[in-house]
């Protein structure tokens, strides 16, 4: 059975000579359907820069990362643009709502953009399970740092992704929210039948994944 991501001998290297500085080296690296992969590291080891290449947000130097058995890296612009929409939720520490827009709509926003419909029965249901129902109509500067990244992991969810990817997505909450959060999302990824990888610089967070990839100096090392 072809794993949901794949990535073959993945490379990012800045710089050139004795400034080179290679952010990911000869990665690879394989996430099974319905896996909960954390990726830990310390700051400047790869992880985030291996993040951004797993969601086709920035190019490799070299190398291959495969979605659903496709070379994402083989797509034109305008197509990868396309099968991110399609096939990769992300959630951000930052959150990355849209202030002027209400929390259904911020949900929505990604599908709409994509030209399709919203399953509106399918969005209630992730709503009521994040506990979002009496939200929706709220704007994103009324809620709580804790409810934000809930409409966050919502609105990665809501289009049916492939795959999800999470950059320290409880970066900016309390220990308390913060559990709250990671139960929450966990336990939707795994209602929805969704996979998910995270990055997380938090041993803790890590813990509660089905399996840990370490990265040191660009390269998984465990």
């Amino acid at each position: 059975m072809q794993p949901i991501l794949e990535t073959r001998n993945l490379c990012k290297y800045y710089g050139k000579d004795e400034n080179e500085v290679r952010a990911v080296d000869h990665t690879k690296i394989t996430v099974e359907k319905g896996e909960f992969v954390a990726i830990v590291g310390k700051s400047g080891s790869g992880k985030s820069t291996l993040l951004h290449l797993l969601g086709g947000l920035d190019y490799p130097t070299s190398g291959q990362v495969i979605i659903g058995g496709k070379d994402i890296f083989s797509l034109k612009e305008d197509e990868l643009s396309a099968f991110r929409r399609r096939k990769i939720g992300f959630i951000f520490q930052a959150f990355n709502l849209v202030t002027s827009i209400n929390v259904w709509e911020n949900i929505v926003l990604p599908i709409g953009l994509d030209g399709r419909k919203a399953d509106e029965t399918y969005v209630e249901d992730i709503i009521g399970t994040l506990g979002l129902t009496e939200k929706i109509r709220n704007m994103p500067d009324t809620l709580s740092g804790g409810q934000q990244q809930r409409v966050a992991i919502a609105r990665a969810l809501a289009a049916k992704p492939d795959i999800i990817l999470a950059d320290e997505p409880t970066g900016n909450l309390d220990s308390a929210t913060s559990g709250e959060v990671l139960n929450l999302l966990k336990n939707s990824v795994k209602k929805y039948g969704q996979t998910l990888v995270m990055i997380t610089h938090d041993e803790e967070i890590a813990q509660t994944a089905d399996r840990i990839l370490l990265i040191e100096d660009g390269k998984v090392v465990r």
